[in-house]
C-alpha cells in the first residue's frame, strides 16, 4: 500500500478527518495527492479507451459516458489499485478519516469502476441507491479519484455537492471540485448527499479530452437507525433553468434550443419514472398474486389439518371403546374362572386326581 498511496497520506489523516466531519453541506473531504505520482502516471496510461458498448444510458441508448465496472482486468496498475481498495489497511485508513467503522469493499463495483465522460455529458444532482442490490449492505461512502491532467472550470464537469437541489426558494449551497488528476473526493452517501456535475462543454481544440475518473463505493452491514431509509434506487433532480430566463429576456435561437433540450430531458425523465413505476406495480401485483396463492395453500393445509384432526379423534374414540371392551372381556373371563375354581365339582375333581398327579411327578409319566 505504501508504494501506491502518497507517502505523507497517513500523516494527513487527522486533518482530513476534521475536514470531513466539519464539511458543508454534508460530510466530505478533498484529498489532494492521493497516490504516488509514478503510480498516477500508470493509471492514466492504462485508462481504457472509450467503449461504446459500455456507454448505454438508463434508457438503453448509447450515451457519452462509458463505464468499466471490473478494474482488475484493465491493466497491472488497476489490478494493484483493486487490491488496495480491498485491503484491511486501506479500509482502516478510510474509517479513520470518516469515523465509519467496519467498512466493506464491493468486489462487484456496482455503479463504480472507471467513468469516461465526453463532451456534452452531464449528471443531474442526485442521491445514490442506498442498498447494495446483491447482498443488501448499506451504502456509506463514495470515493472518486480524478485522472485529468488539464481541466478548467469553464469546461463544466466539476464535481458539485449540494445542500438541497429541490429547494427553489432558498439558495442551494453548492461546492465545486475540479476533476484534476490525483484529486480524490471522499464523501458520505446518505439521503442528503446530493451531488452531480454540470454539462461538459469543451472548446473546439480540446474536444479530444474526456472527464476521466475512478469511482469506488464502500458499505457496512448495518447503519444507525436514524440514518436508514427504505430501499430506493438513485434519485435525480433536474437542474433549474439558468438565471437568464426571466421576465424581459429576449430568446435567442440558442436559448430556444436550450429550452427545448431542457423540456425534452424532463419529459424523458418523467417517462423513465413512469416506466419504473409500472415495473414496480407489476412486482407488487406479482407479490399480491403470490400472497393470494400462499393464502389458498394455507387454507387448504388448514382444512386438511382439520380433517386429520377429526380422523384422529375418531381413531382415539375407537381405541378407547376397544380398550373398554377388552377390559370387560378380562373381567368376564376372570369371573368365569373364579366360579370354576370355587365350584364343588372342580374342588372334588382336584382332590380325587391328587394320587395320579403324585405318581406322575415320581415316575415322570
Amino acid at each position: 500500500m505504501t508504494s501506491i498511496l502518497a507517502r505523507d497520506l497517513q500523516q494527513r489523516v487527522p486533518l482530513l478527518a476534521e475536514q470531513f466531519r466539519k464539511a458543508d453541506p454534508f460530510p466530505h473531504v478533498l484529498i489532494k495527492n492521493f497516490v504516488e505520482p509514478s503510480f498516477l502516471d500508470r493509471l492514466i496510461r492504462e485508462f481504457p479507451a472509450f467503449d461504446h458498448g459500455k456507454a448505454l444510458n438508463e434508457y438503453g441508448e448509447v450515451g457519452s459516458k462509458a463505464v468499466h465496472e471490473n478494474l482488475a482486468p484493465l491493466g497491472e496498475a488497476y489490478r494493484q489499485l483493486d487490491e488496495l481498495f480491498a485491503s484491511p489497511d486501506m479500509l482502516g485508513l478510510i474509517s479513520r478519516i470518516t469515523g465509519i467503522p467496519n467498512l466493506l469493499y464491493d468486489p462487484e463495483y456496482v455503479g463504480g469502476g472507471t467513468h469516461d465522460n465526453r463532451h456534452g455529458q452531464e449528471l443531474d444532482p442526485h442521491v445514490d441507491f442506498n442498498f447494495h442490490p446483491t447482498n443488501r449492505w448499506h451504502r456509506r461512502l463514495n470515493l472518486i479519484l480524478f485522472l485529468n491532467e488539464a481541466w478548467r472550470a469553464e469546461w463544466g464537469g466539476s464535481l458539485q455537492v449540494h445542500s438541497d437541489p429541490w429547494e427553489r426558494d432558498k439558495p442551494d449551497r453548492v461546492k465545486s471540485y475540479l476533476p484534476l488528476a490525483n484529486h480524490c473526493v471522499l464523501f458520505e452517501t446518505s439521503e442528503v448527499s446530493w451531488h452531480g456535475f454540470p454539462k461538459i462543454d469543451l472548446p473546439e481544440n480540446r474536444k479530444d479530452l474526456s472527464r476521466r475518473s475512478i469511482a469506488v463505493y464502500f458499505y457496512t452491514k448495518s447503519r444507525p437507525k436514524e440514518q436508514t431509509a427504505p430501499d430506493h434506487s438513485t434519485v435525480y433532480v433536474p437542474r433549474p433553468l439558468p438565471d437568464k430566463f426571466r421576465a424581459g429576456h429576449k430568446l435567442s435561437n440558442e436559448d430556444a434550443g436550450e429550452l427545448k433540450i431542457t423540456v425534452q430531458r424532463r419529459d424523458r425523465q418523467m417517462k423513465f419514472l413512469y416506466e419504473r413505476e409500472k415495473e414496480f406495480s407489476l412486482v407488487i401485483e406479482g407479490c399480491h398474486w403470490r400472497i393470494g396463492e400462499h393464502e389458498k395453500e394455507i387454507d387448504r393445509l388448514q382444512a386438511l389439518h382439520r380433517e386429520q384432526h377429526e380422523e384422529i379423534g375418531k381413531l382415539v374414540t375407537i381405541n378407547r371403546e376397544l380398550h373398554e371392551e377388552i377390559e370387560n372381556l378380562k373381567r368376564k373371563h376372570a369371573d368365569a374362572l373364579y366360579r370354576i375354581f370355587r365350584s364343588p365339582t372342580f374342588r372334588l375333581g382336584y382332590v380325587l386326581s391328587w394320587p395320579a398327579r403324585v405318581l406322575k411327578g415320581l415316575f415322570g409319566t
